[in-house]
């Protein structure tokens, strides 16, 4: 248990800021992929296609930081 611990702290993924920062980034590209694709195709007038591929990618990459914070424990 206590090498585990060493382990995390020197990873930087045991403090409590880091915890944080890594949730809220995924929870900005999970929810703000969707808020992008209105952003380039309505507001910026970029290709509907771009915008699209865009905001799945940070949707994915969203999801994908959600699944490695829960199997890494980092999130319970």
């Amino acid at each position: 248990m206590k090498e585990e611990g060493k382990i995390q702290n020197l990873s930087g993924s045991g403090s409590k800021s880091w915890k944080t920062l890594l949730v809220l980034l995924a929870g900005i590209l999970t929810f703000g992929g969707p808020y992008l694709v209105y952003v380039m195709s309505h507001l910026l007038d970029l290709n509907y296609v771009v915008s699209m591929v865009s905001g799945f990618a940070m949707f994915f990459v969203g999801l994908a930081l959600i699944v490695y914070l829960i199997r890494k424990n980092l999130v319970s």
